[in-house]
């Protein structure tokens, strides 16, 4: 009876522990843990990470390269600053009354310059306004109530005897006094030189171009005229046959100023 009592005693031991292995605190699915982290441990919340500002310097940016505008060149003329030519008046020669301005003097050489001189016989020969600006240029410095030393007046500086065989060569009578006169004797005479030295040498061209005379020492139909204005006819055609200008100074003064005049300026 002892030993089944104790049997009994026993049993009811045992069914009591089991009973207390299902109802203790929180062994449920809702007191799970995660795995490594203990249950009595907070669970993060899920954060959003912000990246710290970095300490390191920056290297900066190279600056944009701004290109300077190339300066634009100007296809104006170059005009000296001061006369090549240097006229000085010489010391014989007398001034007549008052001299014409500048602007006047120019508007008569280019006026003179702009006339046919051989309507009939030569049509196309016409002197060039370069030539004869350079030359009056030359001569006088566009001064129109200069007369010189040997007689030459005004101007184009035009000789007594030039004035009279224009005159009469093409039955004018011009009057080298008048400033616009002189001017029409002057480039009448050099028309006059360019008809002659190409019917005589050039086979009946008369074109006064530096193209066709690129050089102030040949003995083009241009430098021929030049020289043929300060020493005359003859002494060109007696010069020709050496192939040399009697008077190759001249020449290059003119030629000179033909492509570059202080007389620009006016």
């Amino acid at each position: 009876m002892e030993r089944r009592l104790r049997w009994l005693a026993a049993a009811l031991a045992g069914l009591i522990v089991v009973a207390g292995c299902g109802l203790g605190g929180g062994g449920g699915e809702e007191s799970r843990t995660l795995p490594g982290i203990a249950a009595s441990d907070p669970v993060p919340e899920e954060t959003t990470e912000v990246a710290e500002p970095s300490l390191e310097p920056k290297t900066p940016s190279p600056a944009p390269t701004t290109r300077k505008a190339k300066p634009k060149r100007s296809r104006a003329k170059a005009t000296p600053t001061e006369d090549p030519n240097n006229f000085q008046l010489p010391a014989c020669a007398t001034r007549e009354g008052k001299a014409v301005s500048k602007a006047k003097a120019k508007s008569a050489l280019l006026a003179a310059a702009g006339k046919t001189y051989w309507p009939t016989s030569a049509p196309t020969l016409k002197v060039p306004s370069r030539l004869v600006l350079a030359t009056s240029w030359h001569e006088s410095g566009w001064q129109s109530n200069i007369v010189n030393c040997d007689g030459g007046r005004g101007l184009m500086q035009v000789m007594p005897d030039t004035e009279t065989f224009v005159n009469q060569r093409f039955e004018q009578s011009f009057d080298s006094h008048d400033y616009r006169q002189n001017a029409v004797l002057g480039a009448n005479y050099l028309a006059w030189l360019t008809k002659v030295f190409g019917d005589t040498y050039f086979k009946g061209s008369y074109d006064l171009s530096t193209r066709k005379c690129r050089t102030h020492s040949s003995m083009c139909l241009l430098n021929m005229v030049i020289a043929a204005y300060n020493a005359g006819r003859g002494g060109v055609d007696a010069a020709y046959a050496d192939k040399q200008l009697p008077n190759p100074g001249y020449v290059d003064v003119v030629r000179s100023l033909m492509k570059s005049c202080y007389c620009d300026k006016y």
